[in-house]
């Protein structure tokens, strides 16, 4: 690794920081937390990351930081040469490789960005670099890594699948192993956005929102953050569904999830990097956890202020953002989001367009039930207002009422979704709200036709698996034949992950069979047999 004095980090800072704000070196005492701090500091001081990487942009988010009553300044990493922060810690890594490692090749595994950055790094560098990467990373993302220059080997259906095909061919064919994210070099290189941070925010800054997959850019920021201004939170975000290091922070160790969500494909990570978490667990303040429906919107708002579209992993410092200042009802602070990456499928933006209105609470999904009588129709309407509706299914169901399945805008702020409810209710209709039903919004309102009479036994099923070529014959051959398919849903919705929804009809007296044998199958499933969105509409 490059050396760098010591000397090095006050000269560097008294040109760009207030001296009020610096820890002095000097209060250091050996084997104290600060001394990891301060090793990391000189990593990243010394991190040659600008042989490749640029200093991307602070810019400031007018309309949201309108919107919600504090500033908020965007780090624009999607503005790096791959689109993504990710080639900082690729190139730092590769850099500090010896002659030797170098003339073996690189071997890595990633879900995109990393690969990029690596691709480049090693093209940068003369080096031969191979990359393995899930069956199920965006189309996007492998084209970039061959354009430039890299051998992108697909295997597995996610990462720790391609991880372990990775690590087998560097021990077997002797490539040097590039970590993705769990390495000190890694670490130092993305730590060289918060350095940028610092530098060109010099005034009030309260906190600074971080995207956390394997957790490299979390670690990198919040080290080099927390020595310099200890007083700056560091909050991390993740999905809901991918929360490695909200989950470890909890325990108190590193767990492993048993499952991860892949809307958010670039951190879709079971468990937190080592050498991350040992300097998360000191230097993070908190994680925030977020929606498929909250991230959309965050890249609807992002692409508000910018006009770029991130892909769901770049928009996740946003949503945090937002939550936290909904959490807090806090104003005139200033927060800066890590965008931290913009490879995304174009067809994947007609499903964050279908849920980013959900996302900002400017849509209710309910079901409504009428009485199948003249007019019916017409007084609903009346007594919606003058509310804008955004989708409509009406089936006749029997002689005496009518179900229907109705999107109407509201405004959080003027015209909540309880708001509407109650009003509705208060004129008589019954309603049930499934604005929060994933069934109802990823299969129902595109499957409402009416109730079929004559079918016994059905019980549904949703299913999730991996989306690539040939994916939903796959999974039609594994469900096999030993049930009647009675209802089949399925729609590409552009992402990772194929979604369907299925009716089966199975007697009585096989019904305890039912979960085993879907559990052989390998997928996730959920019974949605008793969910209200199915028996109102196509039960």
């Amino acid at each position: 690794m490059t050396t760098c004095p010591l000397e090095l980090i006050v000269d560097e800072h008294d040109q760009r920081s207030s001296p009020a704000v610096l820890r002095p070196i000097a209060d250091n005492k050996p084997g104290s937390a600060d001394d990891l701090l301060k090793h990391y500091v000189m990593r990243i001081l010394c991190a040659p990351v600008y042989d490749i990487a640029v200093e991307t942009p602070l810019q400031p988010a007018s309309r949201l930081s309108v919107s919600l009553g504090n500033s908020v300044l965007l780090k624009r990493e999607d503005l790096q040469p791959v689109h993504s922060f990710k080639i900082r810690g690729a190139y730092a890594k590769v850099a500090s490789l010896s002659q030797e490692e170098r003339a073996r090749g690189v071997i890595t595994a990633s879900a995109g960005n990393h690969a990029q950055g690596l691709a480049l790094a090693a093209q940068k560098l003369g080096i031969q670099a191979r990359i393995v990467m899930p069956l199920t990373t965006p189309e996007i993302k492998v084209h970039g890594v061959r354009a430039r220059g890299a051998e992108a080997l697909l295997h597995g259906d996610a990462f720790p699948q391609a991880l372990d095909y990775a690590l087998k061919l560097a021990e077997e064919q002797g490539y040097t192993f590039v970590p993705p994210y769990d390495d000190p070099e890694v670490i130092a290189g993305q730590g060289t956005v918060g350095m940028e941070l610092l530098r060109q925010r010099l005034g009030q800054l309260d906190a600074i929102f971080v995207p956390v997959g394997g957790g490299s850019l979390i670690a990198g920021v919040a080290a080099y953050v927390k020595y310099l201004r200890p007083e700056v939170r560091i909050i991390g975000v993740e999905p809901d569904d991918s929360n490695c290091l909200q989950a470890a922070l909890a325990a108190g160790e590193r767990v492993e999830l048993p499952q991860v969500g892949v809307f958010a494909d670039g951190v879709a990570v079971a468990q937190i990097g080592r050498f991350n978490f040992e300097l998360c667990r000191q230097c993070v303040d908190e994680v925030i956890t977020v929606s498929t429906d909250e991230i959309c919107s965050a890249i609807k708002d992002i692409y508000d202020d910018t006009r770029s579209i991130t892909e769901p992993a770049g928009a996740l410092a946003v949503a945090g953002l937002k939550k936290y200042v909904e959490r807090e009802r806090c104003q005139n602070r200033v927060f800066i989001a890590i965008n931290s990456g913009a490879n995304v499928n174009f067809d994947r933006l007609r499903h964050v367009a279908e849920r980013a209105e959900l996302g900002e609470q400017r849509e209710a999904i309910l079901a409504v039930t009428l009485t199948e009588t003249p007019g019916s129709f017409k007084a609903f309407c009346e007594a919606l207002g003058k509310r804008q509706i955004t989708e409509f299914n009406y089936r006749y169901h029997t002689s005496k009422e009518a179900h229907i399945f109705i999107g109407v805008q509201t405004d959080p702020q003027l015209d909540s979704r309880q708001a509407l409810i109650e009003s509705l209710h208060a004129q008589g209709y019954p309603v049930l709200d499934m604005t929060d039903n994933e069934l109802a919004k990823l299969h129902i309102r595109h499957t409402v036709g009416g109730h079929v009479a004559n079918v016994a036994d059905e019980q549904v099923f949703r299913f999730e698996f991996p989306q690539r070529p040939g994916a939903l014959s796959d999974f039609l051959q594994q469900l096999g034949s030993r049930w009647n398919i009675s209802l089949f849903h399925y729609r590409n919705h552009g992402s990772d992950a194929g979604r369907a929804l299925v009716g089966l009809q199975v007697p009585e007296q096989e019904r305890h069979c039912v979960p085993s044998t879907l559990q052989e199958l390998g997928y996730l499933w959920w019974d949605e047999t008793d969910n209200p969105a199915y028996r109102l509409f196509i039960g």
